[in-house]
């Protein structure tokens, strides 16, 4: 099982849903960057649990401890851990499952693969895993920042056939936190809210949409071929629980488009920039210093209270009616999730684009 992400930034998470903790590994973070457990604090408070109505009430602080990689408030360079003790982890309340499939969730496809599944809330095919990826993801954030002024900021862009109008120039963390949706169109977060409550009073879940972007990231940052900057992305993001499709820039929009509506101009004073962006900030799989665009498309929530056609292990029909605490929308939580794994992507080719450039730029172009 492939639990590590990264080539010169790598992070390995560890851990599952209903056992004594989660957490990550994370090597080749630089040393002397100014970090300590607060730091990891404001994500992982984003991302946990029972922070408001629209999603699941189990109780986690979700209190991160810095383990090792840090002394006097810096890190040294070497690998950092990072544990997140599961406190309100209730494995009895899972028990129904221990035989049963449930219905487009990876039980089945984790049983074909191992032979063997943790039934306990699933394992780590829960978004309990993603503790690690936000806390790594809260390490990159504060590398970006200090090394290139980098800002990543998500949100939520639809949900239920409601779609936010949202200005990619001026939106803020505060825009965003500013309504438990994450949503920072006050009218479309008001639907989103009603839908999501909706769904919760009938055992029923909802999907939609996050989309993400990057300020301030410089030119040239990608591997051609297999390592283009938006291939990585997209693996990034699509390893995320229920996520099922990510765009960069104008993404499918752009297959009903021309090439002279869809191309990005040049700007006349200033050959570095473009007159719009419906690339994405992202040209040939390297980033061309624009504002870097993605979206990623979330499924409806697999376990759900409402009562479902499945089998058991022995091939058995039966029917299920879910017991315990899920999110009927995983849209507001996911939005950490995103960010943290666009922050580590662009953190390694970051540290990849430093790399290989330890000679000085030609004075002459061939």
């Amino acid at each position: 099982m492939s639990s590590s992400f990264g080539t010169l930034l790598r992070v390995t998470t560890f851990g599952e849903s209903h056992g004594p903790g989660v957490g990550v590994v994370v090597d080749g973070c630089p040393p002397r960057l100014a970090l300590d457990a607060d730091d990891l604090q404001r994500d992982l408070d984003r991302r946990r649990p029972g922070q408001s109505r629209l999603v699941t009430q189990r109780d986690e602080a979700d209190r991160a401890e810095i383990l090792s990689g840090v002394f006097a408030g810096y890190t040294t360079g070497t690998p950092l851990a990072v544990l997140v003790r599961n406190a309100d982890h209730n494995p009895a309340a899972y028990e129904h499952l221990r035989d049963v499939y449930r219905p487009s969730h990876a039980d089945f496809a984790y049983d074909a693969k191992y032979g063997f599944r943790d039934w306990q809330g699933g394992g780590r095919a829960s978004a309990r895993e993603t503790v690690g990826r936000v806390a790594a993801g809260a390490i990159a954030r504060r590398l970006l920042k200090a090394a290139a002024g980098i800002e990543v900021l998500g949100w939520v862009q639809s949900v239920a056939g409601t779609d936010a109008g949202v200005d990619h120039s001026t939106v803020s963390l505060d825009d965003v936190e500013s309504h438990p949706t994450r949503c920072p169109d006050p009218d479309a977060a008001a639907l989103m809210s009603e839908a999501i409550d909706n769904a919760r009073r009938s055992g029923d879940s909802l999907g939609g949409t996050v989309t993400c972007i990057a300020r301030g990231v410089a030119a040239g940052l990608g591997e051609p071929v297999f390592d283009k900057l938006d291939a990585d992305l997209a693996g990034a993001l699509m390893s995320l629980p229920a996520a099922k499709g990510v765009e960069i820039g104008s993404g499918f929009a752009s297959t009903r488009m021309t090439g002279s509506t869809h191309n990005d101009p040049f700007e006349a004073a200033d050959r570095t920039r473009t007159a719009s962006n419906r690339s994405g900030g992202i040209q040939g799989g390297i980033s061309n210093g624009e504002t870097i665009v993605a979206r990623v498309a979330f499924k409806p929530t697999a376990t759900i209270a409402g009562e479902q056609k499945t089998v058991t292990r022995d091939g058995a029909e039966t029917t299920l009616a879910a017991r315990g605490r899920h999110d009927p929308c995983v849209l507001p939580r996911a939005v950490p999730m995103v960010e943290a794994m666009v922050l580590l992507t662009l953190a390694d080719h970051f540290l990849r684009q430093h790399a290989i450039n330890v000679l000085p730029m030609l004075d002459e172009r061939p």
